[in-house]
This record gives structure tokens, sequence and C-alpha cells, in this order.
């Protein structure tokens, strides 16, 4: 008799993360339980209907938590799975309130915690818990070159959030939430002696093809959008704070899927995602698409072609490199390459055009 397929819940399941790893967990024969905060949102409902088919056949399903911070507020959605992924956390890059996007991070986290932590207790077979964090966790500014590995921690975000005060801008308080929510994280593993495994990843600067195109260009998740804005002629877009290494979204979503099915090589570990090169700016985007796409070379910007980044998407050798070699080593797979990333992500683009 065939045995019955783990499940997983994965918050925030309509994210451009998440929803690439829903898409993972369910090729790799488990079923899924995804939280949202509001099932009739237009995210959700997207979702929803991209899974109509795993819904029908009972392998998806989307249930509601309103406010991850709240305690017990995933008692009810942890119920019956055998491993989480958290992923719901506020991402915002411009600006916003400190206090609620760190707070938010961290309550959040604890909160699923303690919502496993229950239903084991309870007689649930979660064997771990996966922890979305970030490299922004992992790295931060340093005079000259460094290498960053999973030993280190960003030890400045947090300090720099509260000097910064109401001139704290987004990238800082993103990273700030992330440090704060990682590290709660562990201190909570530490202190609960936890049944279950806990593992964090911390991807760099996520982008690559959205599991589904949204309705409007205008609506790419905000990581990717700089492959949109270059392939559609649009002058470049600044390179913020990410563009630096950067990881396809499939390889997160196989990283989290791999860390949450392997507990017994992933508790206590964390694994940096993406890394090892694959530094790109718009340039490099525009100098990929126009050599694929020679029909839009009077459409795409030239730039100055090959300005700002290395030969073959290499570590910038007077800032900093990520070593992921954890990662690739324990699953034994390389990162998907800059210049397919973005070749991938223009495919799916095309329909905009």
């Amino acid at each position: 008799m065939a045995s019955t397929p783990r499940r997983v819940l994965i918050t925030g399941a309509n994210g451009f993360i998440a929803a690439q790893t829903v898409s993972r967990f369910l090729s790799s024969g488990w079923t899924v339980r995804g939280t949202v905060r509001d099932l009739s949102s237009p995210s959700a409902q997207s979702l929803a209907k991209h899974f109509a088919p795993a819904q029908a056949a009972g392998s998806f399903e989307l249930v509601s938590v309103r406010d991850i911070r709240a305690p017990g507020a995933f008692d009810d959605a942890v119920r019956g799975c055998h491993a989480v992924a958290h992923l719901a956390t506020p991402v915002v890059f411009d600006s916003g309130d400190v206090e609620y996007i760190v707070g938010t991070a961290v309550q959040g986290t604890l909160s699923i915690l303690e919502s496993a932590l229950k239903a084991t207790r309870a007689g649930d077979a979660i064997e771990s818990v996966v922890l979305m964090s970030s490299v922004a966790a992992v790295r931060m500014a340093t005079p000259g070159f460094a290498t960053f590995t999973e030993k280190d921690w960003n030890t400045r975000a947090e300090d720099e959030v509260r000097e910064l005060g109401d001139k704290a801008y987004g990238h800082i308080i993103y990273a700030a939430s992330k440090v704060a929510s990682e590290r709660a994280f562990w201190k909570w593993m530490g202190e609960k002696k936890s049944p279950f495994a806990a593992t964090s990843v911390n991807p760099c600067w996520v982008a690559g093809p959205p599991l589904y195109l949204p309705d409007s260009p205008e609506d790419i998740p905000e990581t990717t959008s700089f492959i949109w804005k270059v392939f559609a002629g649009q002058e470049f877009p600044p390179g913020p704070t990410g563009h630096g290494s950067h990881v396809d979204v499939r390889d997160v979503a196989r990283m989290t899927e791999w860390a949450a099915s392997h507990p017994e090589t992933t508790g206590g570990e964390r694994y940096i995602v993406g890394g090892n090169g694959n530094v790109g700016v718009p340039q490099a985007v525009a100098d990929i698409l126009r050599k694929a796409y020679p029909e839009r070379r009077n459409i795409i910007k030239e730039g100055t072609p090959g300005e700002g980044y290395q030969p073959g998407y290499a570590s910038d050798p007077s800032k900093f490199h990520l070593d992921s070699s954890k990662a690739v080593k324990a699953t034994g797979q390389e990162w998907i390459p800059y210049d397919q990333m973005v070749l991938d992500t223009a495919k799916l683009f095309e329909a905009y055009l």
C-alpha cells in the first residue's frame, strides 16, 4: 500500500519565492498547505487559480492566517504537518515602519515555532522547520574585500536602524528584520530543545522567473523587475544593494524543499543560497538580452557593454564574496548561472511584448 504523502506548511504562500516553493514541494511528492493573510486578495486568488488542479487532487490547500504576530496564529494551520517552511514576513525595500517590520518578522517566527511545538506535543510528527532568512543576516559592509560564510553574522544592521531613527531606509530595515528574526529563531531553538530540526536558508538577491505571470508588468516582483525593465527598453534601473550576487528563485525553492526533506543533515545548520559569483547589474542584463534578441537591439538600451561587472559574473575583487560552497557540496548541485536566470526570465516576459 502506498504511503501517505508528507504534508508541509508554507507560510506566506502567495509571495514570489513562496509560489515557486509550493511548486517545488508538490513536484517532489509532498502535499502542501499554504497560508495567506487574505484568501480574497488578488495574489491569493492567482495562486489558487494556478494550483487549482492540485487543489482538486487534494494535494494543495490554502488557509488564512490574518495576523502572524498573534500567539497561536498558526495552531490550526500546522496540525497534521510533517514540516514547516516559514516564508511569511514583511518585505519593504523603499521605506517602512521599523517597529512593525522588525517586530512582525520576529513575532511571526516565534509564533510559528510555538505552534509547531504545540503540534508535536499533541502527537503530530513535525520533523523540520525551515526559516527563510537572508544573506542580509550574514554579510555587511566592510572596508576592502571580504568573504562571508555561514559562520558570519551582520552585527551592524540593528544598531544602524536604531542610530538612523526616522531616517532608516528600506534596505537597512529589511536587513535588521532578518537579523533579528533569525537570531530569535536560533535562540528559541536553543532554549526549547525542540524535537524538530531547525534550518535557515539565507539567499542572496532573489531574481528569476515568477511561477506565473502577473496580469501586468507593473506587478512583477520587485527583486526581478529589473530584467523586465531592461528587456522592455526602459532606462536602466539604479543598482540597489541587492545587485551583487544573485540567486534564481527556483534554486531557493529547491534548497527549501531539500532542507525540509533532510532534517538529519540540515538540523542546526545555516545555508547561504546563491553566491559563488553570479554577480550582475542591469548592464549585464542588457548585454545578455541584446545578444539573445538581436531583433530588439534598437529597443534594449546599449549602455556601456561590459561595464560594472566581472567576466563570468565573478565576484568583484574590490567588494565581497559569498561562499556558498557548503550548500553546493551538501546538495551536489550548482546554482543556475546568472545568464540562464536572465534568459529564462525574459522568455517568460515575452508574453508581455
